[in-house]
């Protein structure tokens, strides 16, 4: 899709992945609707978009249906949607009798439940040949110690989105999926930015992922994951799924001294 002068909604505006996101879509001369909950982050990058009076914010207090259907209604016939990008997500590392019920509810609503009704409500908001994307992760693919919950939302944000994709074949909306490795953002605490040095583990910019988010809004593609070692982990835990055990098994005490506050001082 060329992206030039197409209406995006945008979740998750705030955020690392958002904001980076926000300013390759404009740079393409998008017209972005950046939604969020912290409306000083985002009338912030308002400002510095290009051409920012191409761009709106829509605030969302707690999305609930009345924000959504409301949010929705703002894609009029004249002003209809090219592409919903859900983006916004939440992770808790703790091991899983670490997690507060308030935890683990906050992960499934922020993650599976608040991107599917919105998902639902623009439905009818789009322009022939409308673009749904997804951002989901690879622990979707890879259930992995200390991040269950996380693992389990976004698990079905991909099955979510192979259905749909499926299911409006026929109506001239394409589904697409990417499934980001560790990245640089907020999102993670230092613990897990120790865990990742500790492990040896990749982790991408948010200024990469999006660079490769826009790429694939222009292709059109359906399903992309990042980091060679990861796209071969996914197959081998589809395929080999005992290989995966052994090897996050003997990861698992390192793992559990993090989500417990004793790791080594050096790590901080």
């Amino acid at each position: 899709m060329n992206l030039h002068d197409k209406t995006v909604l945008l979740t998750g505006a705030s955020g690392g992945i958002g904001q980076a996101l926000a300013q390759g879509l404009a740079q393409k001369g998008a017209r972005l609707c950046l939604v969020g909950r912290n409306a000083q982050a985002m009338t912030l990058l308002k400002e510095v978009l290009p051409n920012p009076e191409r761009h709106h914010i829509a605030l969302m207090n707690s999305y609930t249906d009345d924000e959504i259907v409301a949010l929705a209604s703002r894609f009029k016939d004249e002003n209809k949607l090219d592409i919903l990008i859900n983006n916004a997500g939440t992770s808790r590392f703790a091991l899983f009798e670490q997690q507060s019920f308030d935890d683990i509810r906050e992960q499934i609503r922020t993650n599976i439940e608040i991107p599917t009704l919105l998902t639902r409500a623009m439905l009818d908001k789009f322009n022939p040949q409308g673009i749904v994307l997804n951002i989901g992760s690879i622990f979707g693919e890879i259930g992995h110690p200390a991040w269950s919950v996380y693992s389990a939302t976004k698990a079905a944000t991909h099955r979510l989105s192979e259905a749909l994709g499926r299911e409006l074949k026929g109506n001239g909306i394409s589904v697409l999926y990417a499934a980001p490795r560790a990245t640089e953002t907020a999102l993670n605490s230092d613990e897990v930015y120790a865990l990742n040095r500790k492990l040896g583990n990749s982790s991408d910019s948010p200024q990469f992922v999006a660079a490769r988010l826009v790429h694939l809004l222009e292709t059109e593609q359906k399903l992309y994951r990042f980091g060679a070692m990861e796209r071969l982990f996914v197959k081998i835990n589809a395929w080999f799924p005992g290989m995966v055990d052994k090897a996050l098994g003997k990861k698992l005490p390192v793992i559990q001294s993090y989500t417990q506050g004793t790791f080594k001082g050096e790590d901080k």
